[in-house]
Formats: structure tokens, C-alpha cells, sequence
């Protein structure tokens, strides 16, 4: 007789404490995906999922390794089920990376002459002093501002 298989996904101690918050977070990223983009950019139609998914990713991360307020069992939990992006907390765990705001900014082959994305750059070495990064909206992620 052939097991039967059910969805019951098993949450860890203290996930009760942080659920609704990324239910909200969910909620709105939802929001977003919906959000018409009528008089928008093509790229600016990115710009609020690529900021509610950094926004998760910074509530798990924060959790974990500054707060220490959820256990190693809960944070893995977190990583699995994708509620948090484990490629970029690995960047933030790194010097120099601590502010990043996504992945495509590091990303040479994204850019022009195989460098970072303009965000990237400290604010005093900036001939602008207001950017916006394409890939994601962000006004400056580099370690030094």
C-alpha cells in the first residue's frame, strides 16, 4: 500500500513570533505583483518587489544574527520555505557587503564595462549626489556611506 503523502509542512518553535510579519510582508509583495504599472518604467516596475523581498530577507537576518531572537532551526526554516533569501544574507554576512540592497548590483555581467552597479559607489566619490540604480531602485548601498 503506497504512503500517503500530505502537505503538512511542520513549523518550528517561535514561528508564531515572526508569522505575521512576513505574512504582512507577503501580503503586500502580492500587492506589488498586482500593482498596475500603467506610466511606470519597465525597469521601475521591479523596483517595489526587489525592495519588499530585501525587506524580508532583513527581518530574518536581523533575527538571527543581531538579535538572536529565533533559534538556527527556525532561521534554516525561514531559508528553505523562501521567506528570506540565503544568497543575499551570505553577502551581507561578508565585509564590504553589509548594506547590499540585491544581488544584480554585484553582478558584472549586468553592467557596462563588467563593473558594479552606480549604487554601489560611496556617496563622497559620486559626481551625482542623487542616483537611482536602475536594476532596483536603490539610492546607495555601498559599506562606506
Amino acid at each position: 500500500m503506497p504512503k500517503v503523502k500530505t502537505n503538512r509542512v511542520k513549523y518550528p518553535e517561535g514561528w508564531e513570533l515572526i508569522e505575521p510579519t512576513l505574512r504582512e510582508l507577503q501580503a503586500k509583495m502580492r500587492e506589488a505583483e498586482n500593482d498596475p504599472h500603467d506610466g511606470k518604467r519597465k525597469c521601475e516596475t521591479l523596483w517595489p518587489i526587489f525592495k519588499l523581498a530585501h525587506q524580508k530577507s532583513r527581518y530574518v537576518f536581523d533575527l538571527y544574527h543581531r538579535r538572536k531572537e529565533i533559534s538556527k532551526e527556525l532561521y534554516e526554516f525561514c531559508l528553505d520555505q523562501g521567506y528570506a533569501d540565503r544568497n543575499l544574507i551570505a553577502k551581507w554576512k561578508k565585509p564590504g557587503y553589509e548594506r547590499l540592497c540585491c544581488l544584480r548590483c554585484i553582478q558584472p555581467r549586468d553592467h557596462n564595462f563588467a563593473t558594479t552597479c552606480v549604487c554601489r559607489v560611496p556617496k563622497h566619490l559620486r559626481e551625482e549626489k542623487v542616483i537611482e540604480c536602475v536594476h532596483c531602485g536603490c539610492g546607495g548601498c555601498a559599506s562606506g556611506d
